[in-house]
């Protein structure tokens, strides 16, 4: 504009500038999915999903270089920095892992397995009173119900143990960095299909028993 171009065409040529520098990193699809991590890897970004695993980039050469030319950290200083950020993703990941192990198993399961008793109780007592061809009719749908929570309850049961048993394989990892490098790979995996096995469950469970609040109620309240 100082040179005598318009604002309107100096906003132009100012935005194509900025289109052309930024379309390696442009993607207008979902930057979580599987799809954005394959178009990264196309256009040589990285793309790491790992947080301990990203930590690295502060101690790369070339990060190194930006802080201690600038006077702000040396590479000593970013290393100790790093250690500190492993250790709260840690702590984070466990504490996350503690809470949900103690709901999957001293408020979930105990709910699931009381509501199931009803059921089988129910059953019981349509045998009691119907014939058998007539009572397996009329309990065909608690008898499904019944089976659909025992399968539930085993998954839940099983990864549950199986994550505090990864968390203390983690847990006598010396490195700061391995040790949190095992609770992502290692632990960290056991949340979604824990939390699946839950939600599905609270479909299920009946609403005057459930201990926590459900998704619906959350949402629509009144």
């Amino acid at each position: 504009m100082a040179a005598g171009t318009s604002k309107e065409h100096a906003i132009f040529e100012t935005l194509k500038h900025y289109i052309r520098e930024s379309k390696i990193i442009r993607f207008d699809g979902n930057g979580y999915s599987d799809e954005w991590k394959a178009t990264a890897a196309q256009r040589g970004i990285d793309c790491e999903a790992s947080v301990p695993l990203m930590y690295d980039a502060y101690t790369s050469q070339q990060s190194v270089e930006m802080f201690e030319s600038m006077k702000v950290m040396n590479r000593v200083e970013l290393m100790a920095r790093n250690e500190v950020k492993w250790d709260m993703y840690i702590k984070k990941v466990q504490i996350e892992a503690r809470v949900l192990g103690d709901i999957a198993i001293n408020h979930i399961i105990p709910v699931a397995t009381r509501y199931q008793s009803t059921l089988l109780d129910n059953v019981y007592k349509m045998h009691q009173v119907y014939t058998s061809e007539k009572a397996e009719r009329l309990s065909a749908h608690d008898d499904s119900l019944i089976e659909e929570l025992s399968e539930h309850i085993a998954v839940i049961k099983r990864n549950v143990d199986e994550m505090v048993e990864a968390r203390k394989q983690a847990n006598v990892i010396a490195s700061e960095r391995s040790r949190a490098i095992a609770y992502h790979d290692n632990v960290f995996p056991f949340f979604d299909t824990i939390r699946y096995h839950i939600d599905k469950l609270e479909l299920i469970v009946d609403d005057e028993l459930w201990p926590l609040p459900k998704y619906r109620e959350i949402l629509f309240s009144h």
